[in-house]
């Protein structure tokens, strides 16, 4: 007896030699759109740090402002000791005090109190308080700060560097006033210059 045999086709099956997965013009572009990702990331992280950064240093900034005029109150009323405050502060460190006021046995009266706080104030405002390698660490970057009164009012402007370049901290559309005329002169004027102004009365 014969064996029939019988053929059985298949007329959706594909050929053995088709190739299946990704082509290299594929993994090509996936690449691409992987670096450009990371890249887009670690610029916003970079961004994101210099504004951390300069935040920090606005912070910084108010703190200093805030801190002579509490020392201004601390030592006396009288518009004349106020006067001694006036200055420019930030290009060279004062000479340490004779007299530090520090303690109870060291009293000091109101003009060497003067004295005091302007040594301490321009240590923290030029970073002095904190070295490394023998170069302030601390503070602002290029700071200045700039301190003015009319009698019992008081005029704080503290100048610093930022990262970046935007515009001048400077606000020449108040030039009439007294505070904007001693911003104007506070710092060296260029488009990183940041500064607060604080105005206060002591009494």
């Amino acid at each position: 007896m014969r064996n029939n045999l019988f053929r059985i086709s298949y007329p959706n099956k594909k050929p053995l030699s088709v190739n299946k997965g990704m082509t290299l013009i594929e993994v090509l572009v996936a690449l691409v759109i992987l670096v450009t990702g990371i890249f887009g990331a670690v610029a916003m992280q970079a961004s994101a740090k210099k504004g951390s950064f300069d935040a920090m240093q606005r912070s910084v900034a108010s703190a200093l402002a805030q801190d002579i005029i509490e020392r201004m109150r601390s030592n006396d009323s009288d518009f004349l000791v106020l006067e001694t405050y006036q200055g420019v502060y930030g290009a060279a460190l004062n000479a340490i005090p004779g007299v530090r006021c520090n303690s109870a046995a060291s009293l000091c009266t109101s003009a060497q109190m003067v004295t005091n706080d302007l040594y301490e104030w321009e240590v923290k405002l030029m970073g002095a308080d904190v070295t490394a390698g023998g170069k302030n660490s601390g503070g602002l970057v290029g700071a200045f700060g700039c301190i003015d009164h009319n009698r019992n009012a008081v005029t704080v402007v503290i100048s610093w560097q930022g990262r970046i370049e935007t515009a001048d901290g400077y606000d020449a559309n108040n030039n009439s006033s007294a505070a904007a005329t001693l911003a104007n002169a506070c710092g060296t004027s260029d488009n990183k210059r940041r500064q607060v102004t604080v105005e206060a009365f002591v009494y």
